[in-house]
């Protein structure tokens, strides 16, 4: 599918499906610029409100830096095309995000990446470790799933989303990591943290050097405390900021 050849979608979905599709671009765009993306591979989703349960993702073949609005997929639980979309979508690579999207109602968006660090970090025995501020969030609301092969058999999404419980965020084994919350800001942001903390993690370990790590007690108020620095907006205070950025060096994601 050419970029040239997506009609624009502004006005003809409701405003709130289309600031969506903007956020969710935007998300893609900062995954290719950050370097977290997989070629055409792993999925950002997000649902749109309404009582369909239709969700947007990426048309399968292109690159995330180069996703627009325009070009997002509206599919279905059952990641099947439900609008008159050309793009071609991967429905098994949607099982992971269908299973947590049908049994978290909660979670409105899902992120999904195979970075080096957090590939690395899901191979460790121990998973991730308290020896980072970063590292300190996701360990609040940390959950694991072992590593049952490629994710295209549906027997896997009840056991995916008993390990899930309502964590928010999730290192799957051998395999890569997972953020969900209610915005596509707050998913995105939980990501940034969790996958610096792995960066912070593989770094700190190389040669094997003795580790300090974090006492306990202070793992156990470190959220409260990081709610009060954002005065528990998150992921919404830093969003502006991601945008600029991308206005500067991939602008287009909002067409």
């Amino acid at each position: 599918m050419k970029l040239e050849t997506i009609p624009s979608l502004k006005g003809r979905v409701s405003d709130e499906e289309w600031q969506l599709r903007i956020d969710l671009a935007a998300a893609y765009r900062l995954i290719a610029y950050f370097g977290w993306d997989d070629t055409i591979f792993t999925h950002l989703s997000v649902r749109i409100p309404g009582p369909e349960s239709h969700f947007l993702i990426n048309p399968f073949g292109m690159f995330f830096d180069e996703i627009t609005a325009s070009s997002l997929v509206k599919i279905d639980l059952q990641g099947e095309k439900v609008d008159e979309s050309v793009a071609m979508v991967n429905p098994a690579g949607f099982t992971i995000h269908s299973a947590i999207h049908e049994a978290r109602k909660d979670a409105h968006c899902v992120i999904h990446t195979h970075t080096t660090a957090g590939v690395a970090v899901s191979a460790h025995a121990e998973g991730l470790l308290p020896i980072s501020q970063q590292s300190l969030f996701p360990l609040a609301s940390i959950a694991y799933h072992d590593y049952e092969g490629i994710a295209v058999r549906k027997d896997e999404k009840s056991r995916l989303v008993a390990d899930l419980g309502s964590a928010n965020y999730m290192i799957l084994r051998n395999h890569g990591l997972l953020t969900c919350a209610s915005t596509i800001p707050d998913t995105f942001l939980a990501m940034f943290i969790l996958q610096r903390a792995c960066e912070i993690q593989v770094t700190a370990l190389a040669g094997n050097p003795p580790l300090t790590p974090v006492p306990q007690n202070i793992v156990d108020k470190i959220v409260s405390e990081g709610d009060m620095v954002t005065s528990n907006q998150g992921g919404l205070l830093a969003w502006p900021g991601f945008l600029r950025r991308l206005d500067r060096v991939n602008p287009g994601y909002n067409e």
